[in-house]
């Protein structure tokens, strides 16, 4: 631009992230201007006054990212999706031997709960990456995330050609036996199919699952299951609650590392009590401490003795509102079900400042539609902060 400006530019305002240019004109005035499209990829709108003609010429970083997208859009049937991502916690787990292969045999009643996170997909112009971004430190956004695994495997499985912008909002904690990760896994292989146009069946995205994750197959069925072999064997069943029964989670900051657990697991040790019939109890008569088995908790305990006491006291301190107290999976999430409030020393007691806290009902879906997104969300966890990690090599 000439150091002195032509007299039909009344205006020319910059910021940092836009600018705009107002250019005005007599009807007997000429002139020539010419934009660089490279880089202003100006969004134009005429307006017309009396005798003068105003263009205005704007810039906007986020008009670009927009375009990106908008183009996209024309060019697929489905270009956004964003879906509930929920967890699950096992209402009684026993663990029936070890196999072969050192993976442990195991019989579990899963079933999904509205705790859960939130994924947003968008369809990618890149033809050779997925892009994750996550809003929690501390998860990985690389190919070891097992969203990344998942579209990795329907890419293989189906040879679709489609790659993701993807962000994860993250709501449920690791480390906490509620196979949040899995249910992630299992989000993205639905997403997936949704953008290609469903070519695979749910039985096909159950079966490929269990090739990444034991618990991933259980988040195909409608919500209650009965899980078998590794985790990967479900049989769906009805809702063997009603969904709107309440429970509170409460994790402590601890994580309870899976790999441990299972090292100081003793089959001699665990409970014998033939699971089919913890089955039958519970669909006959509800939840009850005494079906609430799970014999991941004495190893859990050693691991992490803290987690012992922590179910001691909310039992003692629940005076009967709780119908079960138990933990879930590995740890370190103890459930109480009956009652979404937690004891009040949890409140009171400094040793349990920092837990993660959230009420939670049972939750299930229609067939041939995901998991939809409660109403409200109640989680609620220390953290101040977070921070965006995002990863552009997948």
């Amino acid at each position: 631009m000439a150091t002195a400006s032509p007299p039909f530019i009344s205006s020319l305002n910059f910021t940092r992230t836009s600018f705009k240019t107002t250019l005005s004109c007599s009807p007997s005035s000429s002139f020539s201007f010419t934009p660089n499209p490279n880089l202003f990829r100006p969004l134009v709108r005429f307006s017309v006054k009396a005798s003068r003609k105003q263009v205005e010429i704007v810039y906007d970083p986020d008009e670009r990212l927009n375009k990106i997208g908008d183009d996209v859009d024309k060019e697929a049937p489905l270009s956004r999706l964003k879906l509930f991502s929920p967890c699950k916690i096992n209402v009684f787990l026993r663990i029936t031997g070890k196999r072969e292969d050192g993976f442990h045999d195991l019989a579990s009643l899963f079933h999904v709960i509205s705790l859960g996170d939130t994924i947003k997909f968008s369809l990618s112009p890149s033809k050779s990456k997925d892009r994750l971004s996550t809003n929690v430190s501390g998860v990985p956004v690389d190919a070891r995330n097992l969203i990344i695994k998942a579209l990795n495997l329907y890419r293989k499985k189906t040879g679709s050609n489609k790659f993701f912008w993807i962000h994860l909002d993250k709501k449920v904690p690791t480390g906490a036996g509620l196979g949040g990760g899995s249910g992630n896994a299992a989000t993205a292989l639905w997403a997936a199919n949704q953008f290609n146009g469903g070519v695979a069946s749910e039985k096909e995205l159950q079966d490929w699952s269990s090739e990444i994750g034991s618990d991933i197959p259980f988040f195909f069925s409608h919500g209650a299951a009965y899980c078998t072999g590794r985790g990967e064997i479900v049989q769906d069943l009805p809702p063997p609650f009603p969904i709107d029964l309440p429970m509170v989670l409460i994790k402590p900051r601890e994580a309870c590392s899976t790999a441990e657990v299972y090292k100081r697991l003793r089959l001699d040790q665990t409970s014998n009590i033939d699971p089919l019939t913890l089955l039958e109890n519970v669909t006959s008569n509800g939840v009850s401490q005494s079906i609430c088995v799970n014999d991941l908790e004495l190893p859990a305990f050693q691991v992490l003795p803290s987690l012992k006491r922590l179910k001691q006291r909310v039992i003692a301190s629940g005076r009967g509102q709780y119908d079960a107290v138990f933990m879930s999976g590995s740890g370190s999430t103890i459930v109480g079900i009956g009652s979404p409030d937690p004891p009040q020393f949890i409140y009171d007691d400094e040793e349990y400042k920092n837990v993660f806290l959230s009420e939670a009902n049972f939750m299930t879906r229609e067939a041939n539609e995901w998991y939809k997104e409660p109403a409200s969300a109640n989680a609620t966890t220390s953290s101040s902060e977070s921070r965006l990690e995002i990863s552009n090599e997948m």
